[in-house]
């Protein structure tokens, strides 16, 4: 029975089959341009394709905590990939995808709990809170590997812009969430190595550290220092700032267009 309940804890939930699929089928619409608004295609795409990294980056989390000591991931579902086992739904997933709507951000929220007195050695402890924003820079490699690899003959402009915005999307998420901000991932990579007064102190805001920080990116300067940094970041990547914002440009297909964008059939 112990052994069929893990089997259990670890198997795929039939949720995110369903999310992949429908990336799957939007992103063949939109290669394809079979569906009649290449607009909704990519947003149906990209949404449902960052979804997925989102599971996958609490994925990542729980199977470091897993092999780290704590084994009762396993019991809360986190390993399942399932978004609805979160902690918070509404921060793992909805809040995200408002993110993206409202400032082309990618920016995960907390949602899986670890129990931190179960794992020993504070290395463990850094690399659970490393393994989230890393899996979203590894999404990123990969959406971009059609760029760096001078591999887009024959690759349909409307998916192209998809893939640049997506990879935006992945490259905000890494390094925002690196930042060492209390509440972000980049200040669990840190805290373990911080004194016991220093945590106690700083504890307290962990609740607010999200929202601070996408407070601050509306800030037009630190807006333009941020975005400044994920162009740079793209372009080495293979990808110019041209198409990773024509592609945020058809994501959100219910804005005037801008004109600037050539059109997915040029």
């Amino acid at each position: 029975m112990g052994h069929q309940g893990s089997r259990g804890e670890r198997q795929i939930s039939s949720v995110f089959v369903g999310i992949v699929a429908i990336m799957a089928v939007t992103g063949w619409a939109v290669w394809t341009g079979y569906a009649a608004s290449a607009g909704l295609a990519v947003f149906l795409f990209v949404t449902s394709a960052w979804i997925v990294s989102l599971c996958l980056h609490e994925y990542a989390h729980a199977r470091t905590a897993l092999h780290g000591g704590d084994l009762t991931v396993g019991a809360k579902g986190y390993l399942t990939l399932n978004p609805l086992k979160y902690t918070h739904a509404l921060l793992s997933i909805v809040l995200p995808v408002v993110f993206v709507i409202l400032g082309g951000i990618g920016l995960p929220g907390g949602a899986v709990f670890i129990e931190r007195n179960r794992i020993q050695g504070r290395w463990k402890h850094s690399l659970i809170s490393a393994a989230g924003p890393l899996t979203n820079a590894a999404f990123a490699v990969v959406c971009t590997a059609p760029f760096w690899l001078d591999a887009l003959d024959g690759v349909p402009l409307a998916f192209r812009f998809a893939l640049a915005f997506l990879a935006l999307l992945q490259v905000t998420a890494a390094i925002l969430n690196f930042l060492p901000v209390p509440g972000l991932d980049g200040y669990g990579v840190i805290e373990p190595w911080l004194s016991y007064r220093v945590r106690r102190e700083v504890e307290p805001l962990a609740q607010f550290g999200l929202i601070a920080v996408f407070a601050l990116l509306w800030v037009p300067a630190v807006n333009t220092f941020f975005f400044d940094v994920v162009y740079g970041l793209l372009d080495s990547l293979g990808v110019t700032g041209t198409e990773a914002s024509c592609g945020r440009e058809l994501y959100t297909f219910w804005r005037d267009a801008s004109g600037f964008c050539p059109t997915p059939q040029d």
